[in-house]
């Protein structure tokens, strides 16, 4: 026959409630915090997934604060490129006026100072602060102003490229200032007309693409000379003659291998236009410095006045493209922005739910196994109560 003593029960009584007592406990912690696993200890592979999507949460915060930043630069490039855009087409504007045949040298000279001023203009820009002690045309760091402007025309001083953030998907912190303002197409983006030579009264216009597949990359002069009495031209094509004494008719397109260009007016024996490759060497800063020189230069005959004119507006419409096609980057940079932001979003969503899903209580389960325990608890106080009055004196008393 088993004999259990006083003491056993007695012992057996105090373990059996305060397992219970610490389950209880355990629960309201539960209860409290709202969490189910509040140390490792509590579930080792439950705290491991909640610790992993903490740590991914950790990264998307750190990589949104970079997108942020990336989001305030862009839009502070951007409004600074629409500025540049404004000041040019003012620019644009006094250059179309100064190609009125009844302007006075004085006149152009007024309109020449004006586009000095508007290059002064656009030189603040492009030096514009990102407020940070950075640039905005910085590229990938400038210390000091990205263009300077000496002697020779505006030159960029910066790091050629762009400042990204770090991560998988890297976003630009700054723009590259000597692509934007120095590199712009020259010509019509394709090839460039010029004069090498000119003594009569003609002019040549930016002539256009009519077959791209037909774009050699040579060099073309066009050459006048007299022929039977009939002002003729013949195109030469790196030096050799592709046509040869073709009747010169004013305002007649000239083609050859898919480009065309129109000379207009009375070109003299001898005069000679060419026609190059377009390269990625046109300065917004150049590009105005030449037509206040041109503007500021009294006498010249009605046809130079033309040609340059000509030549300044099309220098002109080719680094508005640019600085247009600039702006317009910032712009998709904004909506890859936009992009990222919410895949970012997502992303810390799905591991604020991994997390929850791994430590989070069940408030509904976890009150009514708090009650259970509660129920059990009692259950074992009042059984330790009857225990501690099972005793050989408590019997002889009674």
């Amino acid at each position: 026959m088993t004999r259990i003593s006083t003491a056993q029960a007695f012992d057996s009584s105090i373990e059996q409630l305060q397992r219970r007592q610490s389950d209880l406990i355990e629960t309201q912690t539960q209860l409290s915090s709202g969490k189910r696993v509040n140390r490792a200890s509590d579930d080792p592979t439950a705290a491991a997934r909640a610790e992993r999507a903490l740590a991914s949460m950790s990264r998307v915060d750190a990589t949104q604060r970079g997108v942020e930043a990336s989001r305030a630069l862009m839009s502070q490039t951007e409004g600074a490129l629409g500025d540049a855009g404004e000041l040019m087409q003012r620019a644009r504007e006094s250059l179309v006026a100064a190609g009125n045949g009844t302007y006075s040298d004085a006149q152009r000279l007024g309109i020449a100072n004006e586009l000095r001023g508007i290059r002064e203009q656009l030189l603040a820009v492009a030096n514009r602060s990102d407020g940070a002690q950075g640039y905005l045309f910085g590229g990938q760091g400038s210390a000091q102003a990205p263009f300077l402007d000496a002697p020779g025309g505006a030159q960029f001083r910066g790091t050629s490229g762009q400042a990204l953030t770090a991560g998988a998907e890297p976003l630009p912190l700054s723009m590259d200032g000597g692509a934007t303002w120095l590199q712009a197409r020259t010509g019509n983006g394709t090839f460039e007309t010029r004069v090498v030579a000119s003594t009569g009264s003609a002019w040549i216009n930016t002539g256009t693409v009519v077959d791209p597949s037909a774009i050699t990359g040579s060099t073309y002069n066009v050459q006048f000379a007299m022929n039977a009495g009939v002002m003729s031209y013949s195109v030469l094509r790196d030096g050799v003659a592709v046509q040869s004494d073709v009747a010169y008719t004013s305002g007649q397109a000239i083609e050859v291998d898919g480009m065309a260009v129109t000379i207009t007016g009375a070109p003299a024996v001898g005069d000679d236009f060419e026609i190059i490759p377009s390269t990625s060497t046109l300065s917004v800063f150049d590009v105005l410095d030449k037509a206040v020189a041109e503007l500021s230069t009294g006498g010249r005959p009605a046809s130079q006045v033309t040609q340059s004119n000509a030549e300044n507006l099309r220098n002109i419409d080719q680094v508005m493209s640019r600085l247009q096609t600039a702006r317009s980057d910032a712009g998709e940079t904004l909506n890859r922005i936009d992009g990222v932001t919410d895949r970012l979003a997502g992303l810390k969503l799905q591991s604020q739910t991994e997390r929850s899903s791994a430590e989070d209580l069940d408030m509904v389960q976890a009150i009514s196994e708090f009650q259970n325990k509660q129920s059990g608890y009692d259950a074992a106080l009042k059984s330790y109560a009857m225990v501690q009055r099972l005793s050989l004196f408590q019997y002889l008393n009674g």
